[in-house]
C-alpha cells in the first residue's frame, strides 16, 4: 500500500484490480481543508486514461508487477517469442502489447517485459535501433535545404521520414520510444 504522499509521476498504482502509471500528478493544499493530489492515469493493459483525486490519509494499492529481461526469439502468428537467458523458457507475448514496437524488434535483441498477475502486459525495448534504408528517392545534388524530408522504407517495411541526404542501403538510428530518424550510421 502507498500513502498518497508518496504518489509521483511515473509511480504504477493498483485501481480496481488492474494496473495504472500515473502519467502527471499535481498537489495543491487549500488554506483550509485536507491536501488534494490529483493525478491522470493510464491504465498499463488497455492504454485508456482518467483522472483521480486523493485526499491526505487515503491509501492506494501496490500492483504484482515483475520485470524480466527477455531476448526476443521469433514471430509466431499472432505471437511473439521471447526467451529467458538463464532457463531458456519461451514466452509468448500478444502482438497487440507491442503495438508498433514490432518494427523495431531484431533477432536476439534483449528487451525488458513487464508481467501483471503472469501476462505481458508491456516490452520496453532499447531506445535506439539501427536499420538498412531499402527503398527511397535519390536525393538532388545541390538540394541543401534544412528541414526538409522524404519518405524511406526500411528493411522491415516501416516506413519512416528522413532528410533528404539519405540514399538506398544507408544504415540509419531510430528511436523506438516514437519511430523517429536520429541519426545515420558511418559504415
Amino acid at each position: 500500500m502507498y500513502e498518497v504522499s508518496e504518489l509521483r509521476k511515473g509511480l504504477k498504482i493498483e485501481i480496481d484490480g488492474a494496473p495504472y502509471e500515473i502519467t502527471d500528478f499535481t498537489f495543491a493544499k487549500p488554506g483550509k481543508g485536507q491536501a488534494i493530489y490529483r493525478c491522470k492515469l493510464r491504465n498499463l493493459v488497455t492504454g485508456s486514461t482518467q483522472d483521480k483525486t486523493y485526499r491526505s490519509g487515503d491509501k492506494v494499492d501496490q500492483p504484482s508487477l515483475a520485470q524480466r529481461d527477455l531476448i526476443y526469439s521469433y514471430q509466431d502468428a499472432e505471437h511473439y517469442v521471447f526467451m529467458e537467458k538463464e532457463t531458456y523458457e519461451q514466452i509468448m507475448v500478444e502482438a497487440d502489447v507491442l503495438k508498433e514496437q514490432h518494427y523495431f524488434l531484431i533477432e536476439d535483441m534483449e528487451v525488458k517485459v513487464l508481467f501483471f498477475n503472469d501476462k505481458a502486459i508491456e516490452v520496453s525495448l532499447p531506445n535506439f535501433i539501427e536499420k538498412r534504408v531499402v527503398e527511397t528517392e535519390p536525393g538532388a545534388r545541390g538540394d541543401t535545404a534544412t528541414n526538409v524530408n522524404k519518405p524511406a522504407k526500411l528493411d522491415n517495411g516501416y516506413e519512416i521520414p528522413v532528410p533528404i541526404f539519405i540514399n538506398e542501403g544507408d544504415i540509419i538510428r531510430i528511436d523506438t520510444r516514437d519511430g523517429s530518424y536520429n541519426g545515420r550510421v558511418n559504415s
